[in-house]
């Protein structure tokens, strides 16, 4: 459900959450297109500022996209869609057949349910592929799952079902291409214009460098380690997470009252530090 028809129930917390590589175990972008090891490098050149995530807000731009050099003005998802030409029926095939969920994810979601704990995915991936992984690998209860992402649409002359005829339709005009913080920011400001209503705890899981944006706007972070070094640069309170399992766990203990978000931001940030000494003592 969108807002505001999220917190007709009242949730004690909302729960945020990117997609790939996240629920899934791997990005489901990897098994299509130019592979993993360009993506991560994608991913890295856009958080040191050597590429922008996605090339400039129009059309126009984007369709010209080919004859741009590669510099900071490179559109690193947009080239990392572009490279896939599969037909898209065939693509979430494809990716039925080879993509997993974290193992814990499922239990996660049965407990959200049971608690009416919302779950919004905001993933700068691609709707239809996402509703047809969670469906296939869930089941129908899946469908209840808000998904806020970028979607699809046919290429000029051609349509989806054909090779290399579909294409990405940004969800919004942001560098981007989904800033997933206009979704939450919602949120906060109903609740700071109703300052007597009750306040959802918000919260958020994320691997990617298009969580970043979200991150700020929530109370708690749960970052895989690639990302914490950004948390701590940033202020951003975070807890590093293995898995759902762990999530589950922190979860269940801030809903029960059993923590903080105080004392699981602190003990986070001491954990990466333990960490960083130890990487360190090795080399």
């Amino acid at each position: 459900m969108p807002y505001p028809e999220t917190l007709k129930e009242n949730p004690k917390i909302i729960f945020f959450t990117d997609f790939d590589g996240t629920i899934t175990l791997k990005d489901s972008k990897d098994n299509l297109g130019f592979g993993e090891q360009r993506r991560k490098q994608g991913n890295a050149d856009t958080l040191n500022d050597k590429v922008t995530f996605r090339y400039g807000p129009s059309a126009d731009s984007r369709q010209n996209f080919a004859a741009l050099p590669d510099t900071l003005n490179r559109d690193s998802f947009w080239e990392m869609m572009e490279s896939v030409k599969t037909p898209f029926p065939e693509c979430i095939k494809l990716l039925c057949e080879n993509i997993k969920l974290d193992p814990y994810f499922k239990e996660f979601y049965q407990w959200s349910r049971e608690n009416k704990v919302p779950v919004i995915v905001l993933s700068s991936g691609m709707t239809p592929i996402i509703r047809s992984l969670l469906v296939h690998l869930i089941g129908p209860e899946a469908n209840d799952i808000e998904i806020v992402s970028n979607e699809v649409v046919d290429k000029a002359g051609k349509t989806k079902d054909q090779e290399d005829g579909w294409q990405l339709k940004y969800h919004d005009d942001s560098g981007f291409g989904h800033d997933k913080s206009l979704t939450i920011r919602p949120y906060a400001k109903h609740f700071a214009d109703k300052p007597k209503e009750p306040r959802p705890t918000m919260l958020y899981a994320g691997d990617g460098v298009s969580d970043l944006s979200a991150a700020r706007e929530t109370d708690l972070l749960f970052a895989k380690k690639g990302h914490v070094t950004y948390c701590e640069r940033e202020g951003i309170p975070f807890t590093v997470f293995e898995n759902w399992q762990s999530i589950l766990g922190t979860t269940k203990d801030i809903f029960e009252g059993k923590t903080n978000l105080k004392t699981v931001a602190a003990e986070g940030a001491h954990k990466a530090r333990q960490d960083n000494e130890e990487v360190e003592t090795v080399k």
